[in-house]
Parts: structure tokens; C-alpha cells; sequence
């Protein structure tokens, strides 16, 4: 491990949310929105996708529509709820009534929210139960002189804030968490990017050789020969 950093926690993972929405403006706002704030997003436009989805990628979040075609939302939610354990319930619906809400939630939903909603509330109870659902996260991050803080998506060095892309804090976030270990290509996709990316693109290169630039002297994001980068 590189001499001055930390490795609190080793399991850490990037953020990943399934957003399960039919309506396709609420599903591409939803998840530009969420991409936007540093996480990693697909979308299913239906129950049986969802399922399939979040079985594949066993988000972090599943933002889930309750009133889902093919598959009902409530079936979704009992079936991720009995398989993925780690994985956090938060159940939309345009129904108010309190009956529903308790529905939801004995089928195994963690959260409930009623359409129309903030989106700024959206993204704290995606986060807060982001944090639920595997081992405990530092608040900061740090590796030497620099320092990430992944909840106001904010990274400094030396005490220097340094302006970074949603991508590119996707990528250093990730990297950190490693601490110290190589990260993959494959992983760094996984983890940054959605599941439309090409494998073969050369976006994380990009990304990486842009945040060496704005990280300045001396480097602090190694390319490890075989294996990926880190920090």
C-alpha cells in the first residue's frame, strides 16, 4: 500500500441504483438526475426486466415503481427482498393511501415514496439507504495528501480544491476505496458507468488521464501493467 494512505475498509463499493419505471420521462429524469450525482444507473421499463436486472447487477438501490407491467412492483419487491439481501427497497407509487404504504413495506420495501416527489429527497433516502446496504462507509476519503468526500462529491489536495466531472469523481472514489489495491478497466466501468457502456470503449483511459491533469505533481493515480489503476 502507498506509503500515507488508508484502508479503513476494504468491501466499499461505488453506488449503483436500478431505477424499475415505465414511464420514460420520470425513468430518464430519475436516472440523469442520479448519474449526475456521482452513481451508477440502468434502468428497467418493467417488472420482469427489473427482476432480471437486479439479479444481474445486484444494485445497491432499487428505486422501484410499483405499478410495474409484465411483473407488479409488489412481486418485484418480494422477490429482491427474499434474494438480495444487500440490496435496498425504495417503492414509488401514485397512490397516497396508508393502506399502501404498509403494503409495501411488509413485502419488503425500505422506503416509500408518493409521486409527485422532490428530487432533492429522492436522492437523500437513494443515499441513505445506499448506506445501508453494506458495511459502513468513511465519511472522507484520503490517500496522502489527498482527500475525497463522496457525499458533497467534493475532492481536495493539499487543501486545494480541485474541480472534477461527475465521471471523473467516479473514477477517484472508486479508486480510493480500493485502497491501495489495482482497480480494473472492467471493474472502473462497472462501477462509473451504466450497463449501455461499450466494454471496449476507451472511456475510462480518457477519464484517468484527465484526473492525473487536474491531481497535478506529484501523480498520484498509478497505472498498474495487467491489472488497472490505483491509488
Amino acid at each position: 500500500m502507498p506509503p500515507g494512505s488508508t484502508r479503513p475498509f476494504t468491501t466499499l463499493k461505488r453506488v449503483r441504483v436500478l431505477v424499475a419505471e415505465d414511464e420514460v420521462r420520470v425513468a430518464d429524469a430519475v436516472a440523469r438526475g442520479l448519474r449526475r450525482e456521482g452513481m451508477a444507473v440502468d434502468v428497467a421499463r418493467d417488472g420482469a426486466d427489473a427482476l432480471y436486472k437486479a439479479r444481474f447487477h445486484r444494485p445497491d438501490v432499487l428505486v422501484l415503481d410499483r405499478d410495474l407491467p409484465k411483473l407488479h412492483g409488489d412481486e418485484v419487491c418480494a422477490a429482491v427482498s427474499a434474494e438480495l439481501p444487500e440490496t435496498r427497497v425504495l417503492m414509488l407509487t401514485g397512490a397516497s393511501e396508508l393502506h399502501e404504504t404498509v403494503d409495501g413495506l411488509r413485502l419488503g420495501a425500505d422506503d416509500y415514496m408518493g409521486k409527485p416527489f422532490a428530487f432533492a429527497e429522492l436522492v437523500a433516502r437513494v443515499r441513505a439507504l445506499a448506506r445501508r446496504s453494506g458495511p459502513a462507509r468513511p465519511a472522507v476519503l484520503r490517500a496522502r495528501d489527498l482527500e475525497l468526500d463522496p457525499a458533497r462529491r467534493t475532492a481536495t489536495r493539499a487543501g486545494r480544491e480541485i474541480e472534477l466531472t461527475a465521471k471523473e469523481l467516479a473514477v477517484l472514489e472508486a479508486l480510493m476505496e480500493a485502497g491501495g489495491d489495482a482497480v480494473s478497466n472492467s471493474e472502473l466501468l462497472r462501477r462509473a458507468w451504466d450497463e449501455h457502456t461499450d466494454p471496449l470503449t476507451n472511456s475510462v483511459r480518457m477519464t484517468v488521464m484527465k484526473l492525473r491533469r487536474k491531481l497535478g505533481d506529484p501523480p498520484v493515480v498509478e497505472t498498474v501493467p495487467g491489472a488497472g489503476y490505483r491509488v
